[in-house]
């Protein structure tokens, strides 16, 4: 059995930042996939600051995570919405918009859809 591992989003293995500065994602490697805290800042939105990474009409990662600060909205292909804040855990399947709520940065771990998410 393998001892105990530790890593840091202080030191990511791989910082991806977001089209005109609006945030970044830092990606730590595990055996089992990357996790990956990401900053999303005021004015952020999937369809402004990744899509044009992601060359695709919506965000097709899966996502399971932690929100840490700040606010979120998240509305669906098919309409649905939910917005999350601070302690909300979510999971968010593929196809879908997302932008930030407010005046302040939202912060999420994600350990399930970052390890290709924003990538060159």
């Amino acid at each position: 059995m393998p001892g105990p591992i530790r890593k840091s989003f202080d030191s990511p293995e791989e910082t991806r930042p977001f089209e005109d500065g609006k945030g970044q994602l830092q990606l730590v490697n595990l055996e089992g996939g990357g996790v990956g805290r990401a900053t999303f800042e005021p004015g952020w939105r999937w369809s402004e600051h990744v899509k044009p990474i992601a060359k695709t009409d919506s965000c097709q990662a899966a996502h399971m995570g932690y929100f840490i600060s700040g606010r979120m909205k998240v509305v669906m292909d098919d309409g649905q919405e939910i917005e999350y804040g601070p302690g909300d855990f979510g999971i968010i399947p593929p196809g879908h918009d997302a932008w930030t709520v407010g005046d302040e940065a939202c912060v999420v771990v994600d350990w399930q859809g970052f390890a290709d998410y924003a990538k060159r």
